[in-house]
């Protein structure tokens, strides 16, 4: 088996070593903030699907969008964080929202495809990022 050492950069090294006990309470701040940056593109981006190109009119509540939201950041048994975007359940009507995203992200019969979740994912990656850098290097001049 090769052996393969990798050498980070000093600063990143002196900067991750000021963290210190504080690493529990700051990765989800971070996280937090850059998905933030995703939930308000796939917000606007499913508010610009719902009712577009319908046969007829729309019957749309708004509960949906409404429905919309982010989880708290929790760490997963092999030490990562993680922070979900989703819908919560259920709706008044009975119906599954995340039912209804998944028809209105990936279409049915007779119904096209009107994609809001993976233009989000795309679009908003680089400005996602840059936002938690931004955070982390705030966060990392508190201590």
């Amino acid at each position: 088996m090769a052996k393969a050492d990798v050498k980070m950069p000093e600063e990143f090294l002196l900067k991750i070593s000021r963290l210190g006990e504080k690493t529990d309470e700051i990765i989800p701040r971070v996280l937090e903030a850059g998905d933030q940056v995703v939930l308000d593109k796939v917000k606007s981006n499913l508010q610009s699907v719902i009712g577009r190109g319908t046969k007829y009119p729309s019957r749309s509540t708004g509960e949906l969008s409404d429905a919309l939201g982010l989880t708290p950041a929790k760490q997963d048994r092999k030490g990562n964080y993680n922070i979900k975007i989703g819908f919560s359940e259920p709706r008044r009507d009975g119906e599954s929202n995340a039912k209804l995203a998944n028809i209105i992200e990936y279409g049915k019969s007779g119904q096209p495809a009107k994609p809001f979740l993976k233009p989000a994912k795309s679009s908003s990656r680089k400005r996602c990022v840059e936002t938690m850098k931004a955070k982390l290097d705030e966060e990392m001049n508190l201590l």
